[in-house]
């Protein structure tokens, strides 16, 4: 039987992951009364008819009363804001933690906007989906998923007890934890998520502007590759446009070193140097694979999606 880490959970903001982790901390036992806080009236409707919460309310300051565990799931521009929203309803002890892509600038917005008695941690589940909604989430999103921690630089106990308990509870949700410094964090998600979204989002774009193809064209002939860059350019638009202003520098040096390796990939096509790129394919397929073996990703066929079609 599961214990209960944190008596009180408070979810700020619940659309995928917000929800999906209400969902999993429910099913795996760790949590006790669970409050969310959304400034949207429809998801608060949506979430009262789930029934997942035993608090809906607009204000955030409620919901966080009394509660061990907060959990901002709010966009990053967001975040800074609701934890001012919520600083006077913040009890001594509690740990405040997120979800957000971006670490550096949220950990400054929580910790000036949180009182000195709260544990601030910013965390970072690697995980979702295109998806968006409080119906959106899903129990098992967080299996086998990494969540990286940037904990402040405190050597005092209690702090690390609460960064400890915090490890504890993404685990029994059933992801593999990690403690990363905040700049390292933004740039590896620079290079891994934030740069493969914004590819996506510009060669979509770029193929509905194309003037010498038809939208209906691009839309009938599309190939699985295409597909894939239009699933991830669904992503929710606000939640990627705050991730690109508030990770801007580490996107921006990631941008450049693509570019330059873009423009020497362009150079091998007009030569036709052959060997070059055979070696540059050879050499991401291998990434591919590891990708699989390390368990992050499925070998099946489209990636696994046609399993329940079967």
């Amino acid at each position: 039987m599961s214990t209960v880490i944190f008596p009180k959970m408070a979810v700020v903001g619940c659309g995928l992951i917000g929800s999906s982790v209400i969902r999993a901390a429910r099913a795996a036992g760790v949590v006790g009364t669970v409050a969310v806080a959304d400034a949207n009236a429809e998801h608060r409707a949506d979430i009262a008819r789930l029934g997942y919460a035993d608090l809906v309310t607009g204000d955030v300051a409620q919901a966080v009363a009394d509660a061990d565990l907060v959990v901002f799931a709010v966009p990053v521009l967001a975040i800074g804001p609701a934890a001012a929203q919520a600083a006077s309803g913040l009890k001594p002890g509690v740990i405040v933690t997120d979800v957000g892509s971006v670490k550096g600038s949220v950990a400054e917005a929580l910790l000036a906007a949180t009182p000195g008695h709260a544990f601030v941690i910013p965390g970072h589940p690697i995980a979702g989906s295109e998806q968006s909604g409080p119906d959106s989430g899903f129990a098992t999103m967080f299996d086998q998923r990494w969540v990286i921690l940037t904990p402040q630089d405190r050597k005092d106990a209690p702090y690390q007890d609460a960064v400890q308990q915090l490890t504890a509870f993404w685990t029994a949700l059933g992801a593999q934890v990690e403690s990363m410094d905040a700049a390292h964090h933004d740039l590896v998600l620079a290079v891994t998520s934030h740069l493969p979204h914004l590819i996506a989002y510009n060669i979509v774009g770029t193929a509905a502007d194309m003037e010498e193809v038809t939208q209906a064209e691009v839309m009938k002939y599309s190939a699985g590759g295409f597909r894939d860059f239009t699933r991830i350019a669904a992503s929710d638009p606000t939640m990627w446009r705050d991730i690109f202003v508030a990770n801007k520098e580490a996107v921006l040096e990631t941008l450049g070193r693509f570019t330059e390796d873009l423009q020497a990939l362009s150079r091998a096509i007009r030569w036709g140097e052959s060997d070059k790129l055979f070696e540059l394919f050879s050499r991401t397929r291998d990434i591919r694979r590891g990708i699989i073996a390390a368990g992050q990703e499925s070998a099946e066929p489209n990636f696994g999606r046609d399993r329940n079609k079967q």
